[in-house]
């Protein structure tokens, strides 16, 4: 294998319940400070331990960290699934065993080469305890990692002391490990690697951050006080973090006084009553669910949005349908949650690309949930939410101020002759509200069933669709205030690549790769729905466009058809739903089933 510095990519593949995510995340993390560009990507099932489970690491010094499926060095610590694992390797890779136990001659690859460290025979030597013992084979494995991948010992020790700095036994042991790997190495084999790393400042304005946190920060920053949640994979760190974020930020020093309301509620269907129930009186308030619990969510969603009430849903999406498989990652909530409820409904939906975004995108929801007075989503999902990414440094304007919409004070309460609450002025589709004890004059009924625009009851046709007319047009407004698309034009293409959320790096990659083919593509990436006027434009500009989207049945395909005026000729789906994040490979290989018609388009 020839020599590449900052340019690989490794996976380790172990039991779940074994502590190997700590050996991983200290792998991860010392790589980003040495200042390597570094991904990490956590495929783990959904039980608690007994499992397979994979970690992938990739480097690559130009930024591209999307996720690979090709693997130089495999980290094989799992006996179920060596088969399987030995033979995702690429020719001329490099696997780690444990050696203590010999290897199945069935598994013996000629065009490979052999790591065999005995990981159980150290540990079992060096430690006492049964459960530290496996606890610090995966140490041991990191150790081994340090010296074969030229790891900045410095950075490791580093990382031990600030994670252990109160739990001096912890540290010792975690530091005897990684001597026994890395000692063992230097001792048997030449190292580092062809591949390893060479310190770079490239992250130097960057931060490793997951989706969940971000967005939970988001929250806070937006004024968010009032949260209300049932826990479920992939989203409960949202509120996990929001909560100890609130515990820190949102917390009395003096008093102990708590300016924040959290709620562990009986389900979804209740959570979501209470965010409705919280912003009708006047609080920013929000829910952060999967896919399962937006099922359970219809119908009060449609309350909220037939009574425009505000409402803020995170939804980090994984894999369906029903239980499907939860700790996996899909983009399959896309047209649940644009039409959320039965009868004509439709939703604001915003779709974050990365944990900055989420950061971004998170007032941003609350802002238009008070403005337009109706839900809105945050679609995320599971490799967003739950994997650690390299995002620029999270900032913050000081002159942000929230957008609370048209919400009457008491002296514009007391100039009215009377208010209607469904009623708006001036052209807009947009009525005023009043929250609940500022005036008597304000007051009104808050109607699920059918309402004229004075807010009275009633069954009349006409007065019915006057109202049901009234929220379309809201609805549509919306596309001017929502995050307009990303798009990049490339001289003289005539092809689009579209997508929206997650995919954006690996589609960025198959970019590149195709440009350096010499068939440059443009590309728009969708940041929300309703669609703004782009969207349409950039379709009509184009011979055709590739949509990438994770799910089966081409769910933005179909809401850009419904939505817009776009043709189904000038739509060409890419589909990538088995669960894994996307990689440049899946993109490029969809494409490259037209490679005949593409030849003769740029021809």
């Amino acid at each position: 294998m020839r020599s590449r510095v900052n340019d690989f990519a490794i996976k380790l593949a172990n039991v779940n319940g074994t502590g190997s995510a700590s050996a991983n995340s200290l792998i991860m993390q010392a790589i980003f400070r040495m200042g390597v560009p570094v991904s990490g990507k956590n495929l783990f099932p959904s039980n608690i331990q007994g499992l397979p489970t994979w970690y992938e690491i990739r480097v690559n010094g130009d930024g591209y960290t999307s996720r690979a499926l090709d693997y130089d060095l495999m980290v094989a610590m799992n006996g179920q699934t060596y088969q399987r694992d030995i033979a995702e390797l690429r020719s001329g890779g490099y696997l780690i065993y444990d050696s203590t136990f010999p290897l199945d001659p069935a598994l013996h690859r000629d065009d490979i080469e052999y790591i065999g460290v005995p990981l159980a025979q150290l540990c079992n030597e060096h430690f006492r305890e049964p459960r530290e013992r496996i606890l610090m084979k995966n140490i041991a494995t990191a150790g081994a990692l340090i010296e074969l991948l030229n790891i900045d010992g410095a950075v490791v020790e580093q990382l031990l002391e600030e994670k252990y700095a109160k739990k001096k036994n912890l540290r010792e042991s975690n530091h005897k490990a990684l001597s026994l790997g890395a000692d063992y190495v230097k001792a048997n084999y030449a190292y580092p690697l062809p591949f390893h790393l060479q310190s770079m400042d490239a992250n130097n304005d960057k931060i490793l951050i997951d989706g969940n946190t971000a967005t939970a920060l988001g929250c806070v920053f937006a004024g968010a006080t009032v949260a209300a949640w049932y826990p479920i994979t992939p989203a409960t760190s949202v509120m996990d973090n929001f909560t100890a974020f609130c515990e820190k930020f949102r917390k009395d020093k003096t008093t102990g006084e708590k300016n924040y309301l959290i709620l562990q509620a009986e389900d979804e269907l209740a959570a979501i009553g209470m965010v409705i129930g919280a912003s009708w009186n006047g609080a920013r308030a929000f829910t952060s669910t999967a896919g399962p619990g937006v099922s359970l969510m219809n119908e009060l969603l449609g309350l909220a949005y037939y009574a425009e009430i505000p409402a803020v849903v995170v939804d980090v999406q994984r894999v369906g349908p029903s239980t499907g498989m939860p700790t996996r990652t899909q983009q399959g909530d896309i047209l649940e949650c644009a039409y959320a409820s039965h009868g004509d409904t439709k939703h604001i939906l915003l779709f974050p690309a990365n944990p900055a975004e989420c950061f971004e995108f998170a007032p941003a929801c609350f802002d238009l949930a008070e403005h337009f007075q109706t839900p809105v989503f945050l679609l995320s999902d599971l490799d967003i939410g739950m994997n650690d990414w390299v995002t620029p440094k999270l900032t913050w304007n000081d002159n942000y101020r929230p957008d609370r919409g048209k919400v009457l004070t008491v002296d514009q309460i007391e100039s009215l002759k009377a208010f209607h609450r469904y009623l708006p002025e001036n052209g807009s589709a947009v009525a005023a509200r009043t929250l609940p004890g500022v005036h008597a004059n304000g007051a009104f009924f808050t109607r699920g069933s059918g309402h004229n625009k004075f807010g009275g009851y009633t069954e009349i046709p006409d007065e019915y669709q006057e109202v049901m007319d009234r929220l379309l047009r809201k609805h549509k407004e919306a596309a001017a205030y929502v995050p307009a698309p990303v798009i990049e034009k490339r001289h003289g293409a005539r092809i689009g690549i579209v997508t929206i959320g997650g995919c954006d790096a690996a589609v960025r990659e198959a970019l590149t790769i195709l440009e350096q083919m010499g068939r440059s593509m443009d590309y728009m990436r969708i940041r929300a729905f309703p669609f703004p006027a782009e969207v349409e434009t950039f379709f009509a500009d184009h011979d055709y466009c590739y949509v990438v989207e994770q799910n089966r049945d081409g769910q933005l395909c179909s809401l850009i058809t419904l939505e817009t005026n776009v043709s189904k000729d000038k739509i060409k789906p890419v589909l990538v739903y088995g669960g894994f994040p996307l990689s440049a490979k899946n993109v490029l290989d969809a494409i490259a089933v037209n490679v005949e018609e593409l030849d003769a388009i740029y021809s």
